[in-house]
């Protein structure tokens, strides 16, 4: 097995020009298979609330269910860092509930680093988190919890069009700055777009990998495990290239079963 990846190790692959990888993961099987797979971070996502639980946006997602969630997650990952998002809540609440709530994440949810949403807003509780010895991994940009107040739909935020335009390419360098001189140890930059993102890669030296709206400008990718191997309804008839249809094996597999069951043959496995 490799050794175990470390917040350092990811910087100095950015010093030499290599990517970093991550997947969102929310169970204990996709952790086990992505860290056998070898990426470097399996970020466990508030936006479970969304694509597993049916909640329109992942504000309703609660602390306690995040920790259930990277609890499942950290006992499938051995490799990789295990990074855990805050849900809408206790960073909003101010900068000591913040710290709580990361305490927390990492003391009963195993966390290795903490992902804070919109945390350009909240710089005080980057340093505190960080003066407490809990690395923070800063998203920034149209992020999931910010976007509405942009008008723009949570379901609308993979589309093009939600990626950040370059007349704001300045503002995100200095809040990326910001970050990096607060103690962030990676930057999540939410649809970056190539102008910002570009800029934002050459002005810090900490690593800045991307999800919604990143492309190989960044030092680097996370995508959503389910999305990567085609799982969910939607995938079944889908045409967009993914990286496997699991939706439609799946499909295919629960065909065979009712049909051995009702011509009473012996099921598989």
């Amino acid at each position: 097995m490799e050794d175990k990846v470390t917040l350092p190790a990811l910087t100095q692959m950015k010093r030499e020009g290599r990517k970093c990888v991550g997947v969102v993961a929310w169970d204990y099987q996709l952790a086990r298979i992505a860290d056998r797979a070898g990426v470097d971070i399996v970020s466990v996502g508030d936006s479970i609330g969304v694509n597993l639980w049916g909640h329109s946006n992942p504000l309703e997602v609660t602390l306690d269910e995040m920790l259930v969630v990277c609890k499942a997650v950290r006992r499938g990952t051995t490799r990789a860092l295990v990074s855990c998002d805050f849900p809408f809540g206790p960073l909003q609440e101010g900068t000591d509930s913040a710290l709580r709530a990361a305490i927390r994440l990492v003391k009963e949810g195993g966390a290795d680093l903490v992902k804070l949403d919109a945390a350009a807003e909240f710089p005080d509780a980057v340093r505190a988190l960080t003066r407490a010895g809990i690395p923070v991994f800063a998203q920034f940009g149209l992020t999931p919890q910010t976007a509405l107040r942009y008008g723009v739909p949570y379901s609308a935020q993979a589309l093009p069009g939600a990626q950040a335009p370059a007349q704001m390419t300045a503002k995100l360098v200095e809040e990326a700055k910001l970050l990096e001189a607060s103690g962030a140890a990676l930057l999540d930059f939410t649809n970056s777009g190539s102008n910002a993102g570009a800029a934002v890669v050459k002005a810090v030296s900490i690593p800045v990998i991307g999800g919604f709206g990143g492309g190989p400008w960044l030092d680097g990718r996370i995508r959503l495990a389910h999305t990567a191997i085609g799982y969910g309804e939607k995938w079944i008839d889908s045409t967009t290239d993914t990286y496997a249809n699991v939706a439609k094996i799946s499909l295919d597999a629960f065909t065979a079963l009712i049909a051995d069951v009702r011509a009473g043959r012996q099921i598989k496995g």
